[in-house]
């Protein structure tokens, strides 16, 4: 008969063999990536920003420092869209939404971050130099000046002062899906009508050769939203979520919708749980249609994501949802699958 202490001895290497176990069968998986270096990032402002973080990747480098780079580009570009060019708040100011996230799960975020052209590198700051996670408005802008940061023109771009005084005229808040594909320079551009306003944001998640991912989300938010309005883009598991054993994903979109399922971290759950990329980004969907029922219609959604074997893969509320992706062999505009087609 066996007496307790053996037992528990027994227990304990048993427990511990269990653990190699597993952490063999995790290495074992994270061999089959080595060397399949990919990138992936929402709407087809994504192209160029993906040739900014390929400048790292293609190189061998690390993915948190490729998906940095790459939102730096869209983040640098003068129009209505991402960065100090964008639209601006009811208010008539620029606010800047971001976070970052690495293969050890440190992350980094900042949000009502305003004049400061790079959020993304404020956010990873953060990650790197402070004990915590988010810092937002003055506080946010104080760190980054001290930080080398420096303080740009508090000026609209000429492109958001128009929209902005033809929005003026009827200070009306009405959504247009898709915006971002409508004034794209891939799709037919569309006209859009004084009022309307758009989800301006670049998510990106990336693999390296060494088989790690890293993930980062850049916005200025709303167009025209209430002062101090932020949505899903800089939180954690909302806007982004990366787990180095599983997978990675962003999202963009209507980011009250996204934030009340954490659909970031949903999404890589379920692959978790097995799901291919798509799938679980078609769950995630899911789950917001039957949140919120027939105003379904009014809203879109979309996630993107990889997961450990460099599989890809999207999902939206609606049609018109497209991702970018460049790896050694592939580097184009991949349009999305939809609930409502």
């Amino acid at each position: 008969m066996i007496n307790r202490r053996r037992f528990i001895t027994a227990s304990a290497f048993t427990s511990i063999a269990g653990l190699f176990s597993k952490r063999s069968w995790a290495s074992e998986e994270y061999e089959t990536v080595k060397g399949k270096p990919v990138v992936i990032s929402t709407w087809d402002a994504g192209l160029n920003a993906n040739k900014g973080a390929w400048e790292i990747l293609g190189k061998g480098g690390r993915a948190l420092d490729a998906v940095e780079a790459g939102v730096m580009v869209t983040e640098s570009e003068q129009s209505c869209c991402v960065g100090l060019g964008a639209n601006p708040d009811r208010e008539g100011f620029v606010t800047l939404d971001a976070c970052i996230m690495d293969e050890f799960a440190n992350c980094g975020s900042v949000a009502f971050l305003e004049r400061i052209k790079h959020p993304v590198s404020v956010a990873r700051r953060v990650m790197e130099k402070t004990p915590h996670v988010m810092l937002v408005g003055s506080g946010a802008q104080q760190f980054a000046v001290a930080e080398g940061f420096p303080l740009e023109e508090q000026k609209l771009s000429a492109d958001a002062e128009k929209a902005y005084k033809e929005w003026l005229i009827k200070s009306e808040y009405k959504p247009v899906i898709n915006i971002e594909s409508k004034k794209s320079t891939s799709f037919a551009p569309a006209k859009l009508q004084s009022g309307e306003y758009n989800h301006d944001t670049i998510g990106m998640v990336a693999m390296d050769t060494n088989g790690n991912l890293s993930g980062s989300c850049t916005t200025s938010g709303m167009a025209f939203k209430m002062r101090g309005r932020v949505g899903d883009s800089p939180i954690i598991g909302a806007g982004l979520f990366v787990d180095n054993e599983v997978g990675a994903c962003t999202a963009t979109g209507q980011g009250e919708d996204v934030i009340r399922m954490s659909g970031s971290h949903t999404v890589v759950e379920l692959m978790r749980q097995g799901l291919s990329p798509e799938a679980a980004c078609k769950k995630a969907v899911e789950r917001i249609i039957k949140i919120k029922k027939e105003k379904a219609k009014d809203i879109q959604v979309a996630f993107l994501a990889l997961n450990k074997k460099g599989e890809t893969g999207s999902f939206a509320i609606h049609k018109g949802f497209s991702y970018a992706i460049k790896s050694n062999t592939v580097e184009k505009l991949i349009a999305s699958k939809s609930w409502f087609q």
